[in-house]
């Protein structure tokens, strides 16, 4: 695929991003006639920082994508200083280090083959198949037959671990309750005075960090068939269940998954794993059990990609993987829980 002007592939970001929160209000938000989910436009609303110029959105949303070592290698990206994230600076000696996992080059079902090989030709930007090559945050630049990260350099080229050029795709379901004592009462937070909400998470195999129980789209499957299928597997050990069991569990993860839902985002991801080449997008989504009676039935149980799996009350003290702790601040703002003992924060 020809490579198109940065200016214009940067134009089309913007303008893309800009007509998704264009509906949202100075106090509320509004969602755009074609959005069922009155949360949705808040979603992309929160994306435009990823493309601000300003140093402090590069800083703030660009920065894991960043650090060094790669996981999972010794690995270490070129320096990228925060003002020279953005490809509209021009940066002629700037010099990314090459770097694609061998898990990767090994060519297993979820991951493409490389650019060079002359029987792939990539439809970027657009449905691939099965394979979904679009962007959550619009347009992205082709630059030399390799799709370009749209929030900036990251000091490596490649694929890393990230099995597709482009965006990988991503689903992260926030299970959450309210925090109750013996008799059933909610629990308020001392200083804040809000209930304290709690969400299901998942200690990582692979870095040790507390995180989301989500993972990967397949090609071809629906975003709440991933959520289901994800928490299942890591939360709730379903691949190890006899088949009576899974029936159970499926059974109480219908009642759980088909209630009310938040989008709560829908986008890039500030992710480790990140490269010029490819990146993490995700949509994190919010099931809400509130009488905390559909989750007494389900026993966690770490399983698959997840070493542990509990209960974690929400506030600003949370230290998770990738942006996870900012969907879960998004979470506790839209209901309306404890986040921080600091009432300007809160």
């Amino acid at each position: 695929m020809a490579a198109r002007p940065l200016g214009s592939a940067v134009a089309a970001v913007s303008l893309s991003v800009a007509l998704a929160s264009a509906t949202v209000g100075s106090s509320v938000c509004r969602p755009s006639p074609s959005c069922r989910n009155p949360f949705l436009s808040c979603c992309f609303h929160l994306n435009t920082n990823i493309m601000s110029g300003s140093n402090d959105a590069k800083e703030n949303s660009h920065n894991k994508a960043r650090t060094s070592p790669y996981p999972g290698s010794k690995v270490e990206r070129s320096q990228v200083p925060n003002e020279k994230v953005g490809w509209v600076v021009e940066w002629q000696d700037y010099n990314p280090v090459e770097y694609t996992a061998v898990s990767v080059l090994a060519g297993p079902r979820w991951a493409d083959p490389q650019i060079s090989e002359s029987s792939f030709s990539p439809k970027f930007n657009e449905k691939d198949g099965h394979v979904e090559r679009k962007s959550q945050n619009g347009l992205y630049e082709i630059e030399n037959g390799r799709p370009r990260n749209p929030a900036g350099r990251t000091g490596l080229v490649g694929r890393g671990l990230l099995g597709r050029w482009g965006p990988n795709h991503a689903a992260d379901p926030i299970i959450t309750r309210w925090k109750r004592d013996s008799s059933g009462n909610k629990i308020s937070h001392p200083v804040s005075g809000k209930n304290i909400l709690q969400f299901v998470a998942i200690k990582r195999k692979d870095c040790g960090e507390w995180a989301i129980p989500g993972g990967m789209v397949d090609p071809g499957e629906k975003i709440s068939a991933t959520l289901k299928r994800e928490f299942g597997e890591e939360a709730l050990n379903s691949l190890q269940k006899s088949s009576a069991e899974k029936r159970e569990i499926e059974e109480q993860l219908h009642k759980l998954f088909n209630q009310e839902q938040l989008v709560i985002y829908k986008g890039y991801v500030d992710d480790p794993r990140n490269t010029d080449n490819a990146w993490m997008e995700t949509e994190a989504v919010n099931y809400h059990d509130e009488t905390g009676e559909i989750m007494d039935n389900l026993n966690l149980e770490a399983g698959d990609d997840a070493g542990k799996v509990k209960w974690v009350d929400i506030s600003d003290k949370l230290k998770l993987y990738a942006s996870h702790s900012h969907f879960i601040k998004l979470v506790a703002e839209k209901r309306d829980a404890h986040w921080s003992e600091d009432s300007e924060t809160d």
